[in-house]
């Protein structure tokens, strides 16, 4: 009996601490626009970043960072590389994880890149492209109604 209760003890450590060592997959994603999405401009863009924590730039924190979206730009931007603020380049640096972005009609790529609060890269693991499709504007397509 008392190798029994032993043996239940020690298999308890082990999966606690088994469980304790797992890592958890660093990864960023597009909640609500999908890849090949048709759209309207303006494109809302939704994120979640998974093993990480979302924070506003300015601080640099382990395991803290925010979005960048990058219009059609590369597929991610390397690791602990800064990267700039334009039109381009989308700082959600307010620790944001929706927006609105303003598209003309075409075909576009976005990438969400995680970066941390001196807008440094996280690189390739915290970043996606998808592609979409902006049809038109709401604009556009008002007027379109219109007549």
């Amino acid at each position: 009996m008392k190798r029994i209760t032993l043996l239940l003890i020690l298999s308890l450590v082990f999966a606690v601490t088994c469980k304790k060592e797992q890592k958890v997959e660093k990864s960023v994603s597009f909640v609500e626009l999908q890849d090949g999405a048709e759209v309207v401009s303006p494109v809302k863009v939704k994120l979640q970043v998974t093993g990480m924590q979302v924070a506003p730039a300015g601080e640099v924190k382990e395991g803290t960072g925010h979005f960048i979206i990058l219009v059609d730009g590369p597929d991610f931007i390397e690791a602990g590389q800064v990267i700039p603020s334009d039109e381009k380049n989308i700082h959600l640096a307010k620790g944001e994880t929706e927006i609105e972005i303003n598209l003309p009609a075409g075909e576009h790529t976005l990438t969400a890149q995680f970066a941390d609060g001196e807008h440094k890269s996280y690189g390739q693991p915290l970043a996606k492209k998808i592609k979409v499709v902006v049809k038109e504007s709401k604009e556009e397509s008002k007027a379109q109604e219109k007549k």
